[in-house]
């Protein structure tokens, strides 16, 4: 039975490969994630240490996840996001910052509104590290990949599908 079934894997990943190429050769796409949006709810209360602060993080990690390419290991990161792309500005923001640097992290990547917030970091904490000032989701996948994050940049809140 196990000869069997090992056989069959094989016929069905070989059928899926052979699509993939057919795909590929007519100049589409196999990628499940083709025409598919991801709603990810956290309702409020629910997680209390992970907030609307840790939105960046988590389309960052599933940016990762979906592309194969890999984030940085030495960057720290916080803003909330809304379903438009917009980094939007959140606290706690010297605590974060001395905690990242705690950590020997070097980039930190900011809400572009919290930039006023750097002045309560001490000078020798500043030095120490690359601050990325974020307004659009792009700029965060941007300073989070090396080489930047290999997407079009769409930043019209016109086109927006709501």
């Amino acid at each position: 039975m196990k000869i069997l079934n090992s056989s069959c894997r094989k016929r069905k990943k070989n059928g899926k490969t052979r699509k993939r190429e057919s795909f590929a050769k007519a100049g589409g796409s196999f990628d499940l994630l083709d025409n598919t949006d991801i709603h990810l709810h956290f309702p409020a209360g629910a997680v209390t240490k992970d907030g609307p602060s840790a939105g960046v993080t988590i389309v960052t990690c599933l940016a990762s996840l979906f592309s194969g390419h890999l984030v940085r290991s030495d960057v720290a990161m916080t803003g909330e996001i809304t379903l438009r792309g917009l980094v939007l500005p959140v606290g706690g923001i010297k605590d974060k910052v001395l905690a990242a640097h705690r950590a020997g992290l070097k980039r930190v990547i900011l809400p572009k509104r919290n930039e006023k917030d750097l002045d309560e970091i001490p000078a020798n904490v500043r030095e120490d590290l690359d601050f990325v000032t974020a307004f659009w989701l792009d700029d965060v996948l941007n300073a989070a990949f090396d080489g930047g994050f290999p997407a079009d940049s769409k930043h019209s809140i016109l086109n927006s599908k709501l």
